[in-house]
């Protein structure tokens, strides 16, 4: 009877459980994976031999059949290894687990026997809680990483032979830090480092409130990126839920810088002008997230937004109105989450200086320039500004109007500006449908 022993996959963001069946069969020495394993899961066979013996055991010259069920569901990635591993050894009656089927096993073996880290390590983790199994087994440099969520046991092993130990229960679980989930945060960058642009911030703070796409048209060196930069700042805090989907997106493009607790900043994306469509939007072999989904419950700024090609931009269009993104390649199709808020920064013209003396451009040159974004893309755009950049005299004529009568712009007012405004908007809502 094959032996069966619990991995996951993912697709998209979202992890599925894999049975991983192992059975020996009459025949010449070979090995065999079969369920939809990509290239990264058939090489599997060489690095298995070469881990089982430097761990101090004996890979049977048999005729070996892996099965990863469901067959239907293509998988990829190394993190099978270790679930194979055991599942072989215990095939082999080499090894007799005290209990198995409540345990997932997830990890990469190199071929000394050692266990590596491995990507998408959340989606695993919160798939792990609905087949109710009670402990996972993964390398340890994923334990903290696995521990932002909690209701299931994380042992982090660094050899094949401590797994093995602690399946067979000869070794006692090491006793893990828990991690601070929320640790305080600050921005090193304020709105009270913007001068003389009241009316701007006023746009900017409205966007905010109600996460609407914003359209900045001015001259080089106006203000457009500074303010851009400094969007995030006056958004409300990400809820767990919201952490936890910008987690699970980081995790599956590799791209966690600290994998101790939660995300609490919300994401600002910032392309150069000559990403591709695939960069944006996401692709390549396996169908991973693009810009669009790295900036889910974030920004996503694109400056010089008329140098972007036409085809990346309108791209954007089916995101912006369903917030998600399908991506189909040869290797699979995934869904991803692409709830963002848009803003984009442009001259008014080829040269940048509109209305200006030292303006050469033609009127054929600025209909051209303009004509580069399309129409649903400026439909898509909510509120469109332009200004003019601020010469040193109306800078300080602002400052003295704004010390005079404008109170401050720090952050916390203006979020506490915001939270008014979201009010109004909700009591406005409320009203429209009680009339109607």
């Amino acid at each position: 009877m094959a032996s069966t022993v619990q991995s996951f996959t993912i697709a998209g963001i979202q992890g599925h459980l894999v049975e991983v069946e192992t059975d020996t069969l009459i025949g010449l020495p070979s090995v065999s994976i079969v369920g939809l394993g990509d290239k990264a899961v058939k090489e599997a066979k060489e690095r298995l031999e070469a881990a089982i013996k430097n761990a101090g055991y004996k890979f049977p010259p048999q005729k070996i059949v892996f099965n990863l069920a469901p067959s239907d569901m293509k998988k990829t990635g190394t993190h099978f290894d270790l679930a194979m591993a055991i599942g072989l050894l215990i095939k082999t009656n080499q090894i007799c687990p005290a209990s198995i089927s409540q345990t997932g096993l997830i990890g990469e073996l190199s071929l000394n026997g050692f266990i590596r880290p491995v990507a998408g390590i959340l989606p695993m983790v919160v798939k792990a809680k609905d087949p109710q199994l009670t402990r996972l087994i993964l390398a340890k440099e994923n334990v903290q990483e696995a521990q932002l969520i909690k209701g299931i046991e994380m042992i982090g092993c660094e050899t094949l032979k401590e797994a093995i130990h602690e399946i067979t229960g000869k070794r006692s679980p090491p006793a893990l830090e828990i991690m601070n989930p929320a640790i305080p945060y600050d921005y090193a960058i304020d709105f009270k480092d913007v001068k003389g642009l009241q009316s701007l911030v006023d746009y900017i703070s409205i966007a905010a409130a109600g996460g609407h796409n914003f359209l900045m048209v001015g001259p080089p060196g106006c203000g457009k990126s500074m303010i851009a930069k400094r969007i995030p700042t006056i958004l409300p805090k990400m809820t767990e839920e919201e952490s936890l989907e910008v987690m699970k997106i980081y995790s599956v493009a590799n791209l966690l810088k600290d994998k101790s607790s939660l995300i609490t900043k919300r994401p600002f994306r910032s392309p150069h002008h000559n990403a591709s469509t695939n960069a944006l939007i996401g692709g390549g072999m396996y169908a991973l997230p693009g810009e669009i989904s790295l900036a889910h419950n974030g920004v996503l700024f694109l400056d010089e937004i008329a140098e972007f090609s036409k085809k990346a931009l309108d791209s954007l269009r089916q995101p912006l109105e369903d917030y998600t993104v399908t991506i189909s390649r040869v290797g699979g199709s995934n869904t991803y989450p692409a709830n963002f808020m848009l803003i984009g920064a442009m001259n008014s013209c080829p040269c940048g200086y509109y209305g200006q003396a030292k303006c050469r451009c033609t009127d054929y040159e600025i209909i051209k320039y303009r004509q580069k974004i399309s129409g649903p893309i400026m439909d898509r755009m909510d509120i469109q500004n332009m200004w003019v950049r601020l010469t040193f005299s109306m800078k300080r004529m602002r400052e003295s109007a704004r010390q005079k009568f404008v109170p401050g712009w720090k952050k916390q007012e203006l979020n506490n500006r915001n939270d008014m405004k979201r009010c109004l908007i909700l009591l406005q809502m409320l009203s429209s449908r009680l009339l109607s």
